[in-house]
């Protein structure tokens, strides 16, 4: 049997056992630390709670850096149980669920801790997420309450949910002057839902209990990701992402949490130079964007090396051998981690402190792994095989869909009754040394730019709209070889294709290129042919409304003919004019990286990436161009 149990860190425990009071996680009575399984005994408290750690954080630490303001670990908790106790005070407690449609910054790492504090979970909506995929994620989960901004309307959120905004919702401090006093809990008790790509055309709900998610944070201290006190952690990813849950944990132990906002985010020079200005210690992020940063970092940000959690996304081998390089040199260290959102974020990690083959590391001890083939048997080692995960930190199941969760989270072979395992439709091999090689996905699910993506529900939105017979996605590569999105259509129009998407879903989930066909291949039973479909896309050409053919005119002056040839390597364009539009040319944030690169290359301009969005039209961005070369120049 292909069964990896790792061994469980020392480091995981605390002492005192003589004060141990058990572990709700492993249900260990008091006084026997020793027979706690999972790693999570807490002495003292009988909980294995987020919540029981932040309580002992010095309040005069700071908590959080946000744009718009700063908060000590005291504030922090002082705003948190006033938020618990508006909760409270309209009956919300245990089980029960508030949407947080707040964008990154204070106001929401409150909403959060205080969620927790009343005993209740919180669902991210993130407010940049189409006003539709807003109003679904609320009224599927049958949210008790909506948190949003002062400035939002709750009506385009929360549908039937009664809406409030922060400062409401703490007007009634009833309680709160008790203090940082947070609800007992159990380890079952749900702690959040995360709402992930669903193959069935319907976003579905994930459910991860309290424990799970406090486990999580004792196993990255385990393995060395988050040791030592003052660390500063960088948080960057969406709230509606489940890797945002690996960033805000931190603030239980300790941890100063340090927001990054969006056009920061997604401009490496900025980034680079963010991460040294507040001198982060640590930060998640995917490949796609690790890539372009590497080369920008100094390592001036402070006396300890930038510790990267990369993942998301499967890593080359290329950037696999930089990473290393850079760990080597004493630059940064990097720590690739893998895992399911259905698992709690991360289930296996493993350091790139080398080169050679690309490996997702070990299963983290709060999960056992198993490798298995179609009949649920157990894979020869070294041999190919689906991963299932077991253990504690496997998630509740499905919000409101009990027939998905039966199919996907199923009998525990080498548990104890009732006890499930998670099938990750993910297909990996286990090396001689213990690791495991990640060798793709068996279903048609993918991970792009560290969002997982179902590429049935971009089939079934497409095929909705009227005029569309058929419609296929594929994960495919652009002309400079970047990951891609590629949607073929058998009827539609490919501008307003990709406008209905684009009201529905994240920006993340619509496809760059559009290709009309007039039949779909298919197999000798019938069914469509993927592997006939090409997986590169192909070459833009000029078209009404984004090209010289159209317009009959040409790129005119320096700047337009630099922009128009850098565009044409970039986006593969046969033909470029000067009212082409970067996006409907197929540009998307990656692309948007390397053309900025490319004119920092050519020009010795530092373009930054929100120009490409502030001016898509080359002609408009030719100008912004030149504008910025005079400034300089003067």
């Amino acid at each position: 049997m292909t069964t990896v149990l790792p061994e469980r860190p020392a480091a995981l425990f605390l002492t005192s056992h003589a004060t141990c009071a058990g572990c709700a996680i492993c249900s260990v009575p008091a006084g026997h630390p020793d027979s706690c399984s999972c790693g999570a005994c807490t002495t003292g408290t009988g909980s294995a709670d987020l919540m029981v750690r932040l309580a002992a954080v010095p309040g005069g630490r700071t908590a959080v850096v946000g744009g718009d303001r700063e908060l000590t670990f005291a504030e922090l908790r002082t705003e948190a149980a006033a938020f618990a106790a508006g909760l409270a005070a309209r009956g919300l407690g245990r089980e029960s669920l508030v949407a947080l449609c707040l964008p990154r910054g204070a106001d929401l790492a409150v909403a959060i801790i205080g969620a927790l504090t009343a005993g209740a979970a919180y669902l991210p909506v993130d407010p940049a997420l189409p006003e539709e995929r807003r109003r679904y994620l609320v009224e599927d989960s049958a949210a008790d309450l909506v948190v949003v901004p002062e400035s939002a309307s709750g009506s385009q959120v929360s549908g039937a949910a009664p809406a409030l905004t922060p400062a409401a919702l703490t007007a009634r401090r009833a309680g709160a002057e008790d203090g940082f006093a947070p609800e007992p809990v159990t380890a079952g008790t749900l702690a959040y839902v995360i709402y992930t790509s669903g193959s069935t055309g319907r976003p579905k709900g994930v459910e991860i209990g309290r424990g799970a998610a406090s486990l999580l944070l004792r196993e990255l201290e385990g393995v060395g990701a988050a040791t030592g006190q003052g660390r500063r952690v960088g948080w960057n990813a969406s709230p509606s992402f489940d890797a945002s849950v690996q960033q805000w944990i931190r603030l239980c132990r300790g941890d100063t949490l340090v927001m990054i906002d969006e056009e920061t985010r997604r401009d490496p020079s900025l980034l680079a130079a963010f991460i040294d200005a507040q001198a982060l210690t640590d930060l998640d992020i995917t490949p796609s964007h690790a890539d372009p940063l590497l080369d920008l970092l100094t390592g001036d940000g402070g006396p300890r090396p930038l510790t990267l959690l990369v993942g998301g996304e499967p890593i080359g081998p290329a950037l696999w051998d930089r990473l290393a390089a850079a760990h080597g040199s004493g630059l940064l260290r990097a720590l690739n981690v893998y895992g399911p959102t259905e698992c709690t974020v991360d289930a296996t990690a493993g350091w790139i402190d080398g080169p050679g083959a690309p490996h997702i590391g070990t299963a983290l001890p709060g999960l056992r792994s198993l490798l298995l083939d179609e009949r649920l048997v157990p894979v020869a080692p070294g041999e190919a095989g689906e991963l299932y995960l077991a253990g504690p930190r496997v998630g509740r199941g499905y919000r409101g869909r009990p027939g998905l969760s039966a199919e996907r989270f199923v009998a525990d072979l080498s548990g104890g009754s009732g006890e499930r395992m998670y099938r990750t439709g993910d297909r990996c091999r286990l090396l001689p040394d213990g690791r495991f090689a990640y060798l793709g996905r068996a279903d048609g699910q993918v991970k792009l730019r560290g969002h997982r993506i179902e590429l049935a529900e971009i089939e079934a939105a497409l095929t909705r709209e009227d005029g569309v017979a058929e419609a296929a996605v594929i994960l495919g590569t652009d002309a400079g070889g970047t990951a891609c999105l590629i949607a073929y259509h058998r009827g539609g129009d490919a501008g307003a294709l990709r406008a209905a998407l684009s009201a529905t879903m994240p920006s993340y989930m619509v496809p760059p290129a559009f290709v009309a066909v007039d039949r779909f291949a298919t197999t000798p039973s019938g069914k469509l042919d993927r592997s006939a479909l090409a997986t590169a896309l192909p070459a833009a050409p000029a078209g009404p409304g984004a090209g010289a053919a159209h317009y009959g005119a040409a790129p005119n002056g320096l700047a337009e003919e630099l922009i128009a040839r850098v565009w044409a390597q970039v986006l593969g364009a046969s033909s470029i004019g000067p009212d082409d539009n970067f996006f409907k040319l197929g540009g998307h944030s990656l692309l948007a990286i390397k053309l900025v690169s490319r004119v920092r290359a050519e020009l010795s301009l530092a373009l930054p990436v929100k120009a490409v969005y502030a001016h898509p039209r080359l002609r408009d961005l030719a100008a912004h161009i030149e504008e910025l070369m005079a400034a300089r120049d003067a």
